[in-house]
């Protein structure tokens, strides 16, 4: 089982097979599945305690409603690990506080109910053969707080949310022999002739030759502080949990207005919303301010196809409004970094996950431990950093929602 804690200089680990440098729900998946492997790993987090930056801030939602069919395979595999957690972790106690609701995208388009028919189609063909297309009657008979204007709109029953806390210290606690130093910061790495050969840290060194950048939002500077260029930014994105109104359904789906990404979902007495407005990049921060604007204009969007939220916005009180903002690490084409840093030699790059990282990080840091182990090329191609360089240019995700 994975240890967690500061390390005393007695006990800091001098050596390892793996060090990994950031302890957010990437970089612990990824010693989880290092640990599997039978790599003697080190995960080395900066805050604290795990999670607490980008994890923390996210949505904690998961789905494979995705049009690339890389990202429909990932997401399959991560909401496959979610739902055998217990089975793929040994941990009979571990609860994940997993809500299999869905995921409900919706258009009052007039085109969407052609241009949605075809997206599912895709969809089917690429292995996600359970995604459901409904017409704007269908889908106003099975929830009901849906507008008339609705046209069409597509749905998945095994998408879904659940704790981001909770998963990433089960995975930690079931990583055979890991340890994950909180409050140990990495500050370099130390090179020589064949590559990587420690990790330097606030607490002295780890000699190995692997290193894992899973560093968030500070993953571009952290590289460049090492003279490797990531091209990844940190973009605000803010949350709103709303509490107290007995109108918002708690059985509800993840419910999304396709076209502007404007969503709402159930949270325990009331619904956490968001919107991934445009914003520039700005400095990777601990603390990310927030704009006391947004909970009036992403109430304003929400209503549009579900118009319930008018009554909630007329009365809403200030006491039963909660604002939290985090970054996002977006890469250009808004899919993450899953790769060997061709440039240096030992370090790898498991970073950019922009607003997938929590649904992507079972199979994301799979896919990065069998890189490492001389396997997976192939899975791992679409998610290579030379994507980015190369002549046809890349290609923006889908992106339609956090």
């Amino acid at each position: 089982m994975g240890a967690i804690g500061v390390p005393t200089a007695e006990d800091f680990p001098r050596t390892a097979d793996m060090v990994i440098i950031g302890g957010g729900v990437i970089g612990v998946a990824t010693a989880f599945w290092a640990g599997r492997a039978g790599l003697q790993v080190v995960c080395l987090e900066r805050r604290d305690g795990l999670g607490t930056l980008t994890t923390a801030a996210s949505e904690e939602c998961f789905r494979a409603q995705f049009s690339e069919p890389e990202n429909i395979r990932m997401m399959k595999a991560s909401i496959s690990f979610f739902e055998r957690f217990a089975e793929m972790t040994g941990l009979e106690d571990a609860d994940l506080g997993l809500r299999q609701q869905g995921y409900l995208f919706l258009s009052k388009a007039e085109d969407a109910p052609e241009r949605l028919r075809r997206r599912v189609e895709h969809q089917r063909q690429h292995g996600l053969d359970d995604v459901e297309l409904l017409s704007g009657d269908e889908v106003r008979r099975r929830f009901a707080y849906v507008a008339p204007e609705v046209t069409a709109a597509t749905f998945r029953a095994r998408d879904g949310w659940l704790s981001t806390h909770a998963l990433t210290y089960s995975l930690a606690r079931a990583t055979p022999g890991g340890r994950f130093c909180v409050r140990t910061e990495a500050t370099g790495l130390a090179l020589d002739g064949r590559g990587v050969a420690a990790v330097e840290t606030n607490r002295g060194p780890i000699a190995t030759r692997c290193a894992v950048l899973a560093a968030g939002p500070f993953a571009g500077v952290w590289a460049a502080r090492v003279g490797i260029e990531v091209p990844v930014v940190a973009v605000r994105r803010h949350k709103v949990i709303v509490t107290g109104y007995a109108e918002i359904p708690a059985d509800a789906p993840m419910t999304i207005d396709d076209a502007t990404g404007a969503y709402w979902r159930p949270e325990a007495g009331g619904a956490a919303l968001g919107w991934a407005l445009p914003e520039p990049p700005g400095t990777p921060a601990d603390l990310v301010p927030t704009d006391w604007t947004f909970p009036a204009v992403v109430l304003e969007a929400v209503s549009e196809l579900t118009p319930f939220w008018r009554g909630v916005a007329e009365h809403l009180r200030r006491d039963g409004v909660f604002l939290s903002a985090g970054q996002y690490p977006e890469t250009p084409d808004g899919n993450p970094i899953i790769d060997a840093c061709p440039s240096l030699a030992g370090l790898y790059l498991n970073v950019g996950y922009g607003g997938h990282g929590i649904m992507a990080s079972p199979e994301g840091g799979r896919m990065l431990v069998e890189l490492v182990l001389g396997r997976g090329v192939d899975e791992a191609y679409p998610f290579r950093l030379q994507r980015f360089i190369e002549a046809q240019g890349p290609r923006r995700a889908e992106s339609m929602v956090i």
